[in-house]
């Protein structure tokens, strides 16, 4: 860490490093924070995490070395997701910057891990998934076989059931209409998964 990093932005970075390590269920211990930036001193970092309990971002049980947890403000906190709608090949960073609106989420992740893609077509009905919902999607580059996906395959991203199969990634519909798509690797983005699920029962036009 940087002797000439601000104080408040060494510890805005202490909390989100904390965050991550307990939404993740991994609580950290003073001395992981104090080797994480780098501090000389365990009384360095105990001293930044009493300031964020103070703050009232973090709370503390005394006497357990792992005893920081996350304020009940913070995990209720709504977040805003970019709502996005086609994504062309490689430009899912530049879609995010310029959304086509935005939505409020409860999750557990950070927002930047986040955005929503508005569904078309008719391929995951049987998974209850319609034309016109939208997906919540973690960024994240796998997922384990039997989850539902958004992957890019050339230019177009899709909503799709993956598995794996000898050492082939297949995207699979839940519509029997449907063929499963078996990209080439080098055609194939995964871009996150679905961890949600939304229906508007009106439209959102109104």
């Amino acid at each position: 860490m940087s002797p000439k990093t601000p104080p408040g932005q060494t510890r805005n970075q202490i909390f989100h490093y904390v965050r991550k390590r307990l939404l993740n269920g991994m609580p950290p211990t003073v001395r992981d924070v104090q080797r994480a930036f780098g501090f000389r001193s365990v009384q360095t970092a105990r001293e930044h995490l009493e300031g964020l309990v103070s703050q009232g971002k973090l709370q503390k049980e005394p006497g357990v070395a792992r005893g920081y947890r996350l304020a009940q403000a913070d995990l209720e906190q709504p977040r805003l997701i970019p709502l996005l709608g086609r994504v062309q090949a490689g430009q899912l960073t530049t879609a995010i910057e310029d959304p086509d609106g935005y939505l409020a989420v409860q999750s557990r992740d950070e927002a930047d891990e986040l955005f929503g893609l508005t569904v078309r077509g008719q391929s995951m009905s049987e998974a209850g998934i319609l034309p016109g919902d939208t997906v919540i999607v973690r960024r994240q580059p796998d997922a384990e076989s039997g989850d539902i996906v958004v992957a890019l395959v050339e230019d177009e991203a899709t909503v799709k059931r993956l598995r794996k199969h000898q050492g082939r990634i297949e995207l699979h519909p839940e519509n029997p209409s449907f063929e499963p798509i078996v990209p080439n690797p080098d055609e194939l983005t995964l871009l996150g998964k679905v961890i949600e699920v939304r229906r508007y029962l009106e439209s959102r036009s109104k």
